[in-house]
């Protein structure tokens, strides 16, 4: 089951990581930002490159390239951070660039298969006159083991 409503989406900021092309819904981002420096977090879990200080406020940094098994890369100037609402926390997403926002039609949302390795973390699959862009479902981003092990990490840096 997916954590987003995929009918009732209307508006997605699209985003890519070198050739594949995603997408999330516009309600769950706060903003996008030039990349920042990355404070490591000891003991976070694989996914999570570190944490940021956003005016005052801790922010995880999710390696979206590493979630998705894509080749790993230096970060770059040119990078973004999307700063978006999970199901439980606000979380940074590291991005090559974002494109922009799109208004959906009913006809362009279809529900995303199982043959991806890493479908789970799909909620569906627009198709735009630029191709194929993948939903990302922001609830099952960080496994529940996952979850607890940043919210230790969190806790212990904090001290």
């Amino acid at each position: 089951m997916n954590t987003y409503s995929l009918a009732g989406m209307r508006d997605i900021v699209i985003f890519s990581l070198d050739e594949p092309r995603y997408a999330l819904p516009l309600s769950s981002v706060e903003r996008v930002v030039r990349i920042v420096e990355i404070t490591p977090l000891p003991k976070a879990p694989e996914i999570v490159m570190g944490v940021i200080n956003m005016q005052g406020q801790v922010i995880p940094v999710i390696n979206v390239r590493r979630r998705f098994r894509l080749p790993e890369r230096e970060i770059r100037l040119e990078d973004q951070l999307i700063i978006a609402k999970t199901p439980r926390r606000l979380a940074a997403l590291i991005v090559d660039s974002v494109s922009g926002v799109h208004r959906l039609k009913e006809q362009e949302l279809v529900l995303a298969g199982q043959e991806l390795p890493y479908a789970g973390y799909i909620a569906g699959v627009v198709k735009l006159e630029q191709g194929l862009f993948l939903i990302c479902d922001l609830g099952r981003f960080l496994s529940l083991e996952e979850e607890k092990s940043l919210d230790t990490a969190l806790s212990e840096s904090s001290r």
